[in-house]
């Protein structure tokens, strides 16, 4: 198992698929990496030698954010959000979508599944 950037590398994934294990790197950005690094794509990553590797981690860390800092980039941004007010901002501490998307129906992904009727939520009352 190859471990880059703190993440470990399934051996018997494909250079390809196997970039994208990382935060930060979806298929476009590991496409890019083979092509630079000038590694055959379709080759598992058992089969690279620790040179390849090496070629690999170095352009990633070198080009990229990743995984913890690429996390904390995205939660700083939140946070600026939300400390200087903006509407976004205010819609991420609400818990509610923040690009534009309608709540009346949907965004249950955003808002969590729960139950908003008249009767959710009540008790029934002990009959002596």
């Amino acid at each position: 198992m190859a471990r880059i950037t703190g993440v470990t590398i399934p051996d018997d994934k494909k250079v390809y698929v196997a970039l994208t294990y990382i935060y930060g790197i979806g298929n476009a950005r590991a496409r890019n990496i083979v092509q630079s690094t000038k590694i055959d794509g379709t080759k598992h990553i058992r089969d690279l030698s620790n040179d390849e590797l090496v070629r690999i981690r170095d352009i990633i860390e070198k080009t990229y954010k990743v995984e913890g800092d690429l996390r904390r980039e995205v939660a700083g941004n939140i946070k600026r959000l939300k400390d200087t007010g903006t509407y976004r901002g205010a819609r991420h501490i609400k818990g509610l979508p923040v690009r534009g998307q309608r709540t009346r129906t949907n965004s249950r992904t955003r808002r969590g599944n729960v139950r908003h009727t008249a009767t959710s939520g009540k008790r029934t009352v002990d009959k002596k």
